[in-house]
Order: C-alpha cells, then structure tokens, then sequence
C-alpha cells in the first residue's frame, strides 16, 4: 500500500470515529493530532481541541468558529497563509504573519499601517 492511500485509510478512519462517537477531549485532540480538518468533524471543539489542530495544519483555521487570538497566533505561525481565514485579524496577528512571510500581507483585509511597514520594509511593494 502506498503511503498517500494509507495516509487517505487514516484520515477516513477518523473521520468515521469523530461522526459516530463523542470522543473526549483527549481523543479528539489525538484526532486533529492526526489530521487538522478533522476538527470539521467535532461539534463545539475547546480552544485545547483548536489548537492541536492549527498546529498540524495552520489551514484548519478556516472549520473554526470564532478562533481566539491564541488560536489564530498559532495559526500563522504553523502557516502564515492561514491569515487569509481569519475574520478581523488583529494587528498582532497580522504581524505574526507578515514577520514570517512577508507576502501574506497580500491576503489581510485592511492591514495597518505597522503592518504595511513591516511588509514594505521586508521588500513587498504595496
């Protein structure tokens, strides 16, 4: 078996666990541990549940109601282009971002001006 269909067993095979049963908080955690998008799987995920899964894959963000900004933070920081599914981020958020990819700016609504400097002193034109 090939390592991109038993990767493809896995993530199914999570995702049948999370829709049939209501797993703890520590099984959920080992989930998205797993596989980040299976966070869409989970109802009402704790801020812990969050972030095990931005942490594997920063894009999980975008199955995420409401992130707070620790949540966010660690986001960007796993994927800076995660910015561009977060509503409103705020201009610390924003700087995390842009510090690790500069380009991200390109994917912020309204940045601010702290942030446009950041970006432009890191070489983006705006």
């Amino acid at each position: 078996m090939k390592a991109s269909q038993l990767r493809q067993l896995i993530k199914e095979e999570v995702k049948s666990v999370l829709l049939e049963n209501e797993l703890s908080e520590k099984d959920q955690i080992t989930a998205v541990q797993k596989d980040g998008f299976s966070i869409q799987d989970i109802d009402n995920p704790s801020e812990r549940v969050q972030l095990a899964a931005v942490k594997e894959h920063g894009w999980a963000i975008q199955h995420i109601d409401n992130p707070s900004e620790r949540v966010q933070l660690a986001a960007v920081e796993q994927n800076p282009y995660s910015i561009q599914f977060i509503e409103n981020p705020s201009e610390k958020v924003q700087l995390s971002a842009v510090e690790k990819k500069p380009y991200s700016i390109k994917f912020i609504q309204n940045p601010s001006e702290k942030v446009k400097q950041l970006a432009q002193s890191k070489g983006v034109k705006i």
